[in-house]
């Protein structure tokens, strides 16, 4: 995507592998730049790829780097994205590589073009590492940041 392509996205939805990280960390990390840029014209979610974390809140790690950074959370619970439910979104937005093959294997067809890495908002190709295995919520929380906040431009 070029960096100052505008999109139409009214519903997105971020994926990750378990929805207790990154995902997450990215639905509230865009719904506070949301309400801070005045749009009430955009619905924010995430979900996870895989089983296994279902039904289970955001991570410690997570919580503890949105504290830190004054980015308000609710409780919530990890939910198993299908293709059914792919197609109520405007973006399906993965953090790596494994995210979109993932993606691409989901949904149907003719939604493949909704499925977006989301430092590719930012003009990276790069993944966001998952602090489940670094430890490193800073970086994550940077490269979300960063990719948020260039996704919000665009649309």
């Amino acid at each position: 995507m070029k960096r100052d392509e505008t999109i139409s996205a009214h519903k997105i939805l971020f994926l990750c592998h378990g929805n207790i990280c990154r995902s997450p960390m990215a639905e509230f990390v865009m719904k506070e730049l949301v309400r801070r840029a005045g749009r009430d014209d955009i619905v924010v979610e995430s979900a996870a790829l895989h089983t296994d974390e279902i039904g289970n809140d955001i991570h410690y790690g997570t919580r503890r780097k949105l504290l830190a950074e004054g980015i308000p959370f609710a409780p919530r619970r990890a939910w198993l994205i299908n293709a059914a439910k792919a197609r109520e979104y405007d973006l399906l937005i993965g953090m790596d590589d494994y995210n979109m093959a993932d993606l691409r294997r989901l949904v149907f067809p003719e939604d493949a073009g909704k499925i977006r890495k989301l430092l590719s908002f930012a003009g990276s190709e790069r993944d966001i590492a998952d602090p489940w295995y670094t430890g490193n919520f800073d970086e994550t929380y940077a490269d979300i940041l960063e990719g948020c906040t260039a996704l919000l431009k665009s649309l």
